[in-house]
């Protein structure tokens, strides 16, 4: 999975072009960084940009934004609405795909830490990156904003977390650290702005005061009449969408207007949205509803469609949903070859692709197989009893063919890593020591990959079984092919793991290894034969 954390920085500077777009354009530049939004505020003086990168390359984007916020901005002469404090005022880091927040924090330390020493301006930690509980929150550092720095930044309860206790009056001071990401999230009323008002008490955490707290967690929001669109709206932030997702938002809403008998007509995401929240509202109204859909581009038109996401205007994924927006061909140049290709490769004068890439192929498509007759069986009338049955066992036969195709490709490439390392200079001590390390991880790496494949070939059996035994009796010669396929492909992987580990040095890697692989082959040919004996019985 790519590791995607969203930067989102705020600079004190919303009305001079040419700054605003040169910030933009460092981000822009930066390696591995990609901007998707520039909202810059006359009235507030203060540009919010927001772009996502991998760990590495989101704290070089931030540092050559900050960068040229050093040439160009100038706090001294700064006013806006807006609370602000430094040049670069606030820049938090958000995990969004295979990042945890505790990655961020480190993350956003990293950046601390390099801003004052390049820059030479104070930083400080906020939110969760926060070392003190007495300034964890932006207010709270912000005090008193940029005029108040020079008194407070003296005191010992208030020196940067990085840098030098000192005022620096072209630059202020920065807050960095690590949040979770934040949905900003309209819900449509035809009604009034205080009745979209009355609703939005009801349910944000803070509710109509100490007195009478709101619905949910995590969630601030007002009522307001947008008249572009001539309807009310619940607007809501969602502080952190895995306490209170969207489409719980949504349906409490429904609800709220049902009391006040008014129409709710849709919802609107400001910006952009992590996949995973749409994921979740998709997987609700599947349950609720008892639907059966498997393929992500149906489940997020699901979603879409159930929260009314298109009601003010279009909602494109490949535009609103961040995943999709950084989206790159996946690298599987095997797995992306006709099957006649693929063959020719195999059938080449090459050790690879081989066994390994050959027996991921194999086992996919038994899963597959699998898969299909599942299919097949699922709402054809003269099975309906079994349709039940069938929803339970399709999923897991897709995603292991699915989860089976990225391996063809891992083989080769890990086959790879161990004939790099065969190449490696061997004329002195040191580098022969060396050398001999990187061979071991290369064939380390030749015995996982095939162990993957294994294991994930594994995860099918128990739905294989089911859809021998439930499945349309007219395709058991599919189910038959999809077994044998499936424990040729395992027994395939098996064979390629052990021929890897002839060279492994560590005897303990080597027992646990290939206890786990045994039992694997040997479940493997179990259950095939299983399934043979039960499509055998049926076919009688």
């Amino acid at each position: 999975m790519n590791k995607i954390v969203e930067c989102v920085p705020n600079f004190s500077e919303g009305r001079d072009r040419q700054t605003i777009d040169a910030i933009a354009d460092a981000i822009a530049k930066t390696p591995g960084c990609s901007l998707l939004d520039v909202d810059p505020g006359k009235s507030t003086n203060r540009t919010v940009y927001t772009f996502v990168a991998d760990p590495d390359s989101v704290v070089e984007g931030a540092l050559a934004a900050a960068g040229v916020a050093r040439e160009k901005i100038d706090m001294r002469r700064h006013h806006g609405e807006h609370p602000r404090m430094g040049a670069l005022d606030v820049c938090p880091f958000i995990p969004v795909t295979g990042v945890s927040m505790d990655e961020c924090v480190e993350i956003s330390k990293r950046f601390g830490k390099r801003l004052a020493e390049e820059l030479d301006v104070p930083v400080y930690l906020y939110e969760t990156s926060a070392t003190l509980d007495y300034r964890k929150k932006l207010p709270q550092i912000r005090e008193g904003q940029y005029e108040g720095i020079p008194q407070r930044i003296v005191q010992e309860k208030w020196k940067p977390d990085f840098g030098r206790a000192r005022f620096v009056p072209e630059w202020g001071a920065t807050v960095t650290g690590a949040r979770f990401f934040l949905i900003a999230y309209n819900v449509n009323l035809l009604g009034t702005p205080n009745q979209a008002h009355r609703i939005a008490l009801n349910l944000r955490e803070a509710g109509r005061g100490l007195e009478q707290p709101g619905r949910f967690k995590a969630v601030k929001g007002m009522g307001w009449y947008v008249d572009d669109y001539n309807l009310a709206q619940v607007t809501l932030n969602l502080n952190n969408y895995l306490v209170t997702p969207p489409h719980i938002l949504f349906e409490a809403v429904k609800e709220e207007a049902a009391k006040l008998k008014i129409a709710v007509t849709g919802s609107q995401i400001v910006g952009v949205v992590p996949l995973q929240a749409i994921l979740q509202a998709a997987e609700y109204y599947i349950e609720k509803e008892g639907l059966f859909i498997l393929d992500e581009d149906q489940k997020i038109r699901l979603a879409v469609e159930r929260l009314g996401l298109n009601s003010v205007a279009p909602f494109d994924p490949k535009t609103k949903i961040i995943e999709y927006i950084i989206a790159t061909a996946p690298n599987e140049p095997l797995a992306g070859m006709s099957v006649r290709a693929f063959i020719e490769q195999v059938a080449g004068r090459s050790i690879a692709p081989g066994g390994g890439s050959a027996s991921a192929v194999i086992a996919a498509l038994g899963a597959g197989l699998g898969a299909m007759v599942g299919k097949l069986t699922l709402g054809v009338r003269k099975f309906e009893a079994v349709d039940a049955e069938m929803r339970k066992l399709i999923p897991p036969l897709h995603e292991a063919a699915l989860a089976l195709i990225p391996m063809i490709d891992a083989d080769t490439n890990a086959f790879a890593d161990y004939v790099a390392a065969l190449g490696l200079p061997e004329n002195t001590e040191e580098e022969n020591r060396f050398r001999k390390a990187q061979l071991q991880l290369g064939l380390k790496k030749a015995i996982e990959v095939p162990l993957s494949i294994m294991t994930l070939g594994d995860k099918a059996w128990d739905a294989m079984l089911g859809v021998a035994q439930y499945g349309n009796i007219a395709s058991r010669s599919d189910v038959a092919l999809g077994a044998r396929a499936l424990e040729v492909g395992i027994w395939g992987a098996y064979r390629t793991l052990i021929n890897n580990m002839d060279d492994i040095n560590d005897p303990e890697y080597r027992k646990k290894i290939m206890e786990k692989a045994g039992v694997i082959r040997d479940r493997s040919a179990e259950n095939c034969q299983k399934i043979l004996d039960i499509l055998e019985k049926r076919s009688v």
